[in-house]
């Protein structure tokens, strides 16, 4: 479904040229949850904004569907570190200004961004403002204008990052229960994230990362049968969190 075929990327900074990704090669199937971790610094997140349409490469290519990725597209979608949450609207608006890109009557908006908000379990909290919700409150608002769009991938930026364990925990558990539900369109999951065992609990697949210019290193297959929150004291899960640890000391 997406491809990443020989990706480099620079940024000017005043008379420096500050190589950011080298020569990322990449696929990613339907159906798939794919990680990609690394030092920070290392372009997981220009990476996954090329990949949204957001920002362009210098050289090589991204194709979705066989077709270059070169804008963004309902079709792909992000959730962002820091909420990205419009301060002047509520949580239902916030929801229904993704989906005006779509031309729906307000009507349908509206009802669209309602479910999608009870999906998350913000029912209540529809005409709340950003700046009377948590940051997990946010972050479930940030989920469910992704979602709202039916896109075929979610991209997810640090997206637990800046929260609590706790709360961090139960917003794992609600994106992998969303990806269980066959009634929606978005089947394929690329995380970034910096966090080992959240990436090995997460994931099928672990892609890693060098420090800048960031390039792939390794990948580590997680074959952990799902739902996989028993499996977080069992030694083959921490395997395959030491396997990634050790790709990421070897990559430095």
């Amino acid at each position: 479904m997406i491809e990443s075929k020989h990706v480099a990327k620079s940024f000017q900074l005043e008379k420096s040229k500050i190589s950011v990704l080298e020569d990322i090669d990449f696929s990613v199937s339907e159906g798939n949850f794919v990680c990609l971790v690394g030092p920070s610094g290392c372009g997981k997140s220009t990476l996954l904004r090329i990949i949204a349409g957001l920002e362009h490469a210098d050289s090589g290519e991204v194709l979705f569907h066989d077709q270059p990725q070169t804008s963004p597209t309902p079709k792909i979608t992000m959730i962002f570190q820091l909420f990205g949450l419009l301060p002047w609207k509520t949580a239902l608006e916030n929801v229904e200004v993704a989906l005006e890109i779509l031309e729906l009557k307000k009507g349908e908006r509206f009802e669209i961004a309602k479910s999608y908000l009870r999906m998350v379990g913000l029912e209540g909290f529809e005409n709340t403002y950003p700046h009377d919700l948590s940051g997990g409150m946010k972050q479930r608002v940030g989920i469910a204008r992704a979602l709202a769009l039916q896109p075929e991938v979610l991209l997810m930026d640090e997206p637990f990052s800046s929260l609590d364990e706790l709360t961090a925990k139960t917003l794992r558990s609600l994106v992998l229960d969303i990806r269980g539900k066959s009634s929606l369109a978005t089947s394929t999951f690329i995380m970034v994230s910096h966090n080992v065992e959240e990436a090995a609990f997460m994931a099928d697949r672990v892609i890693v990362m060098s420090p800048r210019p960031g390039r792939i290193v390794g990948e580590v297959n997680v074959d952990i049968p799902r739902p996989r929150m028993r499996y977080l004291r069992d030694p083959v899960y921490f395997k395959y969190v030491d396997e990634v640890v050790e790709i990421l000391e070897k990559g430095k």
